[in-house]
């Protein structure tokens, strides 16, 4: 899926499965390491993706447009 941009549920469900491995305590401390900062990589592009989200909401709420929690 290198060509292709990964979804946010794609790399959602790829953290998960990043902290499951780390969880099952089976992983040597170089393979640890690797994860770890494969995951950390993962937590940033997710976190940029829902802070973009957010602003994007906030600018729609500030042109008159209803956010979801706000509607009946």
């Amino acid at each position: 899926m290198a060509a292709a941009k990964k979804t946010f549920d794609t790399r959602l469900a790829e953290l998960e499965g990043i902290i499951t491995r780390m969880e099952e305590g089976q992983l040597s401390l170089e393979e640890t390491l690797k994860l770890y900062e494969q995951g950390m990589k993962l937590h940033r592009t997710l976190a940029q993706d829902l802070d973009a989200a957010e602003k994007r909401m906030m600018e729609l709420t500030d042109t008159g447009l209803t956010v979801m929690e706000d509607a009946p």
